[in-house]
């Protein structure tokens, strides 16, 4: 695979079954140079055997839902000024209608029980900023005062000054007569001429106030969301969520603080019980380490978890719950795969779907279930769960495998104090020996896994074996596995992935273990960098996006105001004994530091004072810096800038550690 074919990398959304189990509808995106974004439409496939065929021609149509009825589907698509609105298609194709004219863009969105009407959230800018006086621009805007110890986020900007609120309209029939561009005319002196009309019914606002909301399900006459305020003095992650009458007569608090829970997903069922994706972030609330994410029911009694913290993570991006008769479908990661398995309310787990996959969306009617997965021949592909057999529903990957894929091969190996370490190790046709990128993920309370990864992909096919591993303070082995670098950053995690080299240079004679690179982004650009201050046998290292220095993270990133004291500590002498900016001095190894100016999860001063340091001790090293971009550059940044971030990381290693040696 070459940088350029991530063209050819096809993701497949959460997608919708019909009630009746005749069809399903989901979204499929990808990157595009030409458009130098992600672009993609709607698909419709009748199940069970139908071939999927587009249904909407936008450039960048998203997130669909079914009416209850199953005739239409709502869908997230950009306007004219690319903000996101919702629209309106019959389920059958068609002319899509607009439903929203948000100023600043939808952000979620559900249908009523009875397909009248659409709720959804959307930010609502402070009078004055964010274009809602014409001509004035961002830099003329008054100044934002600041009184809580939260004031933006990472791919977004500020927050406190545009909070998410809660809105319904009525929804529209696609089928009604279109609104036309009035023409120009002479009116009667003092009259106003028309406003074009862009939406068929005014929407009213349910909630209001500087708090934000987030998440949104009906539950009869009502609708649920959870509330955020800006915390004045210590950061709390404990939920709280409401539920807002339709008809705007009030709200009610299902869920406080006290519950000591942190909601990710919701979801009501057919007879109103509420289901969520929770983990419990103690009195605190800040015990956010290896989560424990799980699923629950909030009953009369209190909320009641059916899944074991520490046996099934239900907390992977993107996790979701599928209300299935009285059972729910839910997301489990595990050992690099992501399954789908069911749970009764009894708690008793069954697994659906499983093998080499990660499952990344999925929807359910009568015995039918449809799943979004990933494998390591496909980015994206959509699977009929059926009778107890899987069958593809589509074929997406069939153009990025003709790029030539390597098949990663699956290893553990045996850290220096017993301790299984998992992984895989890539490399290119033949015998070798090559050269060896020792790449490392983020997180830490993340995970490498066995779908399609570019990144691996890509510097095969340049000449590289790629060794990349879960250490501990990974995801998907456990609570005990996530949590055992709380306040130990840079020690079993350092041990284990080195120890997983050595073990993949000693099981592999294809690779050169006198050749090696290392490099990783965020968390694993942080032990990249704490690695070459401790091990010097290194070719060359690239260190991307990374927590370099806890410190003034603590005053600089989204996160900064409680990520660094839940995992270093607050002390001056734990904060230097885990920082990889106090150990810069012993860096030896010719050192490439990317970094994203807008990114504002590891901000840019994470990288401009490593790469200082670097520098004034005379140590080789590189900065490259991408405009525009933030944390995700290299998962959802312009697909030209993640092919020049590609075009300098491999000269970097054929300059640091050429393929031929």
């Amino acid at each position: 695979m070459r940088a350029a074919d991530i063209e050819k990398l096809v993701s497949v959304g959460r997608p919708q079954v019909a009630h009746d189990g005749s069809f399903a509808v989901f979204a499929a995106s990808r990157p595009d140079l030409t458009a130098n974004r992600a672009v993609g439409q709607l698909w419709r496939v009748d199940l069970p055997d139908g071939a999927p065929r587009r249904l909407t021609r936008g450039t960048a149509d998203a997130a669909p839902r079914l009416s209850p009825d199953g005739a239409r589907i709502a869908f997230l698509r950009g306007d004219a000024k690319a903000r996101p609105q919702v629209h309106v298609v019959a389920a059958a194709g068609g002319e899509p209608v607009q439903a929203t004219d948000a100023a600043l863009g939808v952000s979620e969105f559900a249908w009523s029980p009875d397909g009248a009407t659409l709720a959804y959230l959307a930010r609502v800018a402070e009078p004055g900023r964010y274009g809602t006086v014409d001509g004035l621009g961002a830099d003329a805007e008054a100044p934002r005062r600041i009184t809580g110890i939260r004031w933006h986020a990472n791919g977004l900007g500020y927050l406190a000054d545009r909070p998410t609120h809660l809105f319904v309209v009525a929804a529209p029939d696609p089928l009604a007569e279109p609104f036309y561009e009035p023409a120009p005319a002479v009116l009667p002196e003092g009259e106003e001429p028309p406003k074009r009309t862009v939406i068929a019914s005014a929407p009213r606002q349910l909630t209001s106030g500087s708090d934000d909301h987030a998440g949104l399900a009906f539950s009869g006459g009502e609708i649920l969301t959870s509330r955020d305020a800006i915390e004045s003095d210590r950061r709390d992650l404990r939920t709280v969520l409401i539920a807002v009458a339709a008809d705007g007569s009030g709200e009610r608090t299902v869920l406080d603080r006290s519950a000591g829970l942190s909601l990710s997903g919701l979801e009501v069922a057919a007879d109103g019980t509420i289901a969520v994706l929770a983990d419990e972030v103690g009195d605190a609330g800040q015990d956010f380490i290896a989560p424990g994410v799980g699923l629950w029911l909030l009953e009369d009694e209190g909320p009641r978890r059916l899944t074991d913290a520490d046996t099934i993570d239900l907390g992977e991006v993107g996790s979701h719950i599928t209300a299935y008769g009285d059972d729910f479908l839910v997301q489990d990661r595990t050992r690099g795969r992501v399954r789908l398995v069911r749970v009764t309310r009894e708690g008793e787990i069954s697994e659906l779907l499983g093998g080499d996959v990660e499952v990344t969306g999925h929807a359910a009617a009568g015995d039918r279930v449809v799943a979004a997965v990933a494998t390591p021949t496909t980015f994206g592909e959509l699977v009929l769960v059926s009778g107890g057999s899987v069958r593809p529903l589509t074929g997406f990957g069939s153009a990025i495998g003709q790029t030539g894929l390597a098949e990663p091969t699956e290893f553990t190996a045996t850290a220096r104090d017993g301790y299984p370490v998992h992984g895989w190790v890539a490399a290119p046709e033949g015998e070798g020996p090559f050269p060896v990128i020792l790449q490392i993920h983020g997180g830490p309370f993340a995970s490498y896994g066995v779908h399609l990864f570019d990144e691996t992909q890509v510097l095969v096919d340049a000449g590289y074996a790629v060794v990349y591993c879960n250490p501990r303070g990974s995801a998907g082995y456990g609570r005990a596995h996530g949590r055992s670098i709380r306040g130990a950053m840079g020690t079993v995690d350092h041990t284990d992935v080195m120890d997983f080299l050595h073990g993949a240079l000693d099981a592999d004679p294809r690779l050169d273990g006198s050749r090696v690179g290392i490099m990783g982004g965020s968390y694993g650009g942080y032990l990249t960098a704490w690695i070459i201050a401790h091990e010097h046998r290194f070719a060359g290292a690239i260190v991307e996006r990374g927590f370099l220095e806890p410190t003034s993270f603590q005053g600089t990133s989204d996160i900064g105001s409680f990520f660094g004291d839940e995992y270093v500590g607050v002390s001056p002498d734990d904060i230097a004994r885990q920082s990889p900016m106090a150990v810069v001095g012993r860096v030896t190894t010719p050192t490439l530091v990317i970094h994203s100016e807008l990114d504002y999860r590891c901000p840019l001063e994470q990288a401009t004072r490593y790469y200082s340091a670097l520098k004034r001790q005379g140590t080789p090293a590189e900065l490259l810096i991408f405009p525009g971009e933030n944390h995700e550059l290299t998962r959802s940044g312009q697909p030209r800038h993640r092919v020049e971030r590609f075009a300098a990381v491999l000269d970097w290693w054929e300059r640091m550690l050429p393929p031929e040696a």
